[in-house]
């Protein structure tokens, strides 16, 4: 009897998931890519945080061989990469939202006005330094504000954003949070990074939160500090080379080393100067295209992803 119980409640588990995983396995089929295609989009983070890094990525994404990039909107190099986005219509630029201002000598606040999002804000009036101190202060409202603050003053800025994801995964800290992010993407018709590999490790109410209207990926990956300490060309190798069917997106973070990126790391290893000039250079190399004409692999943008799913609509 006990197991006939548990057959049963194992049955109706997988029919409560079942909506949950039709919708993330078969992205690539709705929006019309064949069933065996790698599919890529290379993704640069954190455009606007330093001249170094601006000019990296655009670098990158005029070779072609990074695909996406995002944007970071409180910080101080956003004109730069507003007069590129305007001269380069064509590059998929989305929004990098920011919760948090990480790094100890360069440090950024809120776009929206300190008064209107205050419990986002540290004595001195930047953004908390991570995501954990973040959380324990923030009135969920006042993210939504500052997401969209950030958002509206890209567009002023004559940006045109491609997509949605979320700096140092901040937005997705909490369920409540996620739903913020999610319910942002959905107001501006803009998709939101979110993969089904992340998610299938998350509580159901990530799950929960996920609706017809969201665009969600098979994989999301990037190299964390064990993958540095071995070799970031070794990761992005064994990635690549092990890349599964679907729809795939690689977190980079391009950047040229000097004295600029070097401040800005203030002598961090993690996300460091060092760590950024080794991806700009594998990603603009010639092995990098090598490996994807050997795995049969194709780089897409954010843009073409949203205007598939609208034709097939």
């Amino acid at each position: 009897m006990q197991k006939s119980i548990m057959r049963i409640l194992t049955c109706l588990l997988a029919l409560l998931l079942a909506p949950w995983s039709l919708m993330a396995q078969h992205l690539a089929a709705e929006l019309g890519y064949g069933a065996n295609e790698k599919l890529l989009i290379v993704h640069a983070d954190d455009l606007g945080v330093t001249h170094a890094t601006n000019q990296g990525s655009f670098r990158a994404l005029d070779k072609g061989t990074v695909s996406s990039a995002s944007i970071m909107a409180n910080t101080p190099w956003l004109p730069e990469v507003a007069r590129y986005a305007i001269s380069h219509p064509d590059a998929d630029l989305g929004m990098h939202l920011v919760l948090t201002s990480e790094w100890r000598d360069l440090k950024w606040g809120s776009v929206a006005s300190a008064d209107r999002v205050s419990s986002l804000l540290d004595s001195a009036g930047y953004l908390k330094s991570n995501c954990a101190d973040m959380v324990r202060s923030a009135v969920p409202e006042e993210v939504r504000i500052e997401i969209k603050a950030q958002i509206e003053k890209a567009r002023a800025l004559g940006i045109k954003p491609t997509h949605l994801d979320t700096h140092m995964g901040c937005l997705a800290a909490t369920p409540e949070l996620f739903r913020i992010y999610l319910e942002t993407g959905r107001e501006y018709g803009l998709p939101t990074l979110i993969s089904r590999n992340r998610l299938e490790s998350m509580p159901p109410a990530y799950r929960e939160a996920i609706t017809d209207q969201d665009m969600v990926v098979d994989n999301l990956f990037m190299a964390g500090e064990p993958d540095y300490e071995i070799g970031l060309e070794t990761f992005y190798r064994d990635q690549l080379q092990d890349l599964p069917a679907g729809v795939n997106v690689l977190l980079i973070h391009t950047a040229l080393d000097g004295a600029e990126s070097a401040a800005m790391a203030g002598g961090a290893e993690a996300f460091g100067s060092r760590w950024r000039q080794l991806d700009y250079n594998f990603f603009t190399s010639d092995a990098f295209a090598d490996i994807l004409a050997e795995e049969g692999i194709r780089l897409i943008t954010w843009r073409e992803l949203a205007e598939r799913r609208k034709q097939e609509r």
